[in-house]
């Protein structure tokens, strides 16, 4: 089991903190850190993650007002210095509730109710895809079966997702979040803002971009150290 999460919070130290915690736990995969809650916001529009870490007293955006104003079906930790929003939080249907200063054992037990989540419901999770074989795709007509191992690269153009296949270009309206929840993780990587590629399917690497099939592809900063991170696993 692998769950993909991003961490939010707009204290340093905290932050660096927190990262620790996630990258001793094989089972989660940081995606993304964030300082803001805006900025995250944003993010999610065009990107998915199964479980967030925030930071409740934030300037711009609180913890509170990003639950309430985010539209993401991604379980939620909340971590605060402060006790009085306990209650408001579980009101917000979050997972669990960390005090700071959190030991790694109390962020264990936080990270259990997650995967126990996950676990009771596999059929809605994007984690289920890491074995199958294959997804379906939304084209205009129809729902049309597509082979994962068949799958090169996805480029984003405008309103559509183009999906370049071995022997055959799809198009569809479906958002870079869908596709990613449809894809196994450990073979698929979104490595610019209008790009997803097949690891398995990387000619090489060269000064920050990829040679695939017949295209060159650029690795953006925003997704640069998740990306060569993947792949040196």
């Amino acid at each position: 089991m692998l769950i993909r999460c991003i961490a939010i919070d707009d204290e340093p130290l905290a932050l660096s903190k927190l990262e620790g915690f996630i990258n001793k736990v094989h089972a989660l995969e940081l995606t993304r850190t964030f300082d803001n809650a805006i900025e995250a916001i944003g993010w999610l529009k065009e990107n998915s993650a199964d479980l967030i870490f925030l930071d409740i007293q934030m300037e711009q955006l609180t913890g509170i007002q990003f639950i309430e104003t985010a539209q993401t079906n991604a379980r939620i930790i909340l971590t605060t210095a402060f006790d009085q929003y306990a209650l408001k939080g579980y009101e917000l249907n979050i997972t669990d509730y960390l005090l700071k200063p959190f030991s790694f054992q109390r962020f264990l037990q936080a990270v259990d109710k997650v995967m126990e989540h996950f676990a009771k419901r596999p059929e809605n999770h994007q984690l289920t895809s890491e074995n199958d074989s294959y997804i379906f795709i939304k084209t205009e007509y129809r729902l049309e079966r597509v082979d994962i191992d068949e799958i090169i690269y996805i480029e984003g153009m405008k309103d559509y997702l183009r999906i370049f296949c071995t022997d055959k270009k799809i198009m569809t309206l479906q958002s870079f979040a869908k596709i990613e929840e449809s894809l196994p993780s450990k073979k698929f990587c979104r490595v610019h803002k209008s790009f997803i590629v097949a690891i398995d399917k990387i000619k090489s690497i060269e000064r920050g971009v990829i040679v695939i099939a017949d295209r060159r592809i650029p690795v953006s900063n925003t997704y640069k150290e998740n990306f060569f991170s993947k792949i040196k696993s």
